[in-house]
């Protein structure tokens, strides 16, 4: 994830993590928007805090629920990189 396009941090403890995206110039907010949009359409549900994709799955989360949340949310954040 942190060679992701436009990943500016990445913030973790545990299962929490906060991915912070680089502005879009004049509209912040926006491109955190426009990922958790793509994640929604594909049936992943995240949070987003200005700039930030916050993640917070259940505890009970298994490997497989893991990779897909990352590879949704990574292939979110390319296509909007594009």
């Amino acid at each position: 994830m942190r060679s992701a396009p436009n990943v500016v941090d990445i913030r973790n403890h545990g299962l929490i993590a906060g991915i912070e995206l680089a502005p879009l110039a004049g509209k912040p907010g926006e491109r955190a928007m426009r990922v958790f949009r793509r994640c929604f359409d594909d049936g992943l549900l995240v949070r987003v805090t200005g700039d930030i994709v916050a993640l917070s799955p259940p505890l009970i989360i298994e490997k497989s629920h893991v990779d897909r949340i990352f590879t949704t949310l990574g292939d979110a954040i390319h296509k909007e990189a594009a």
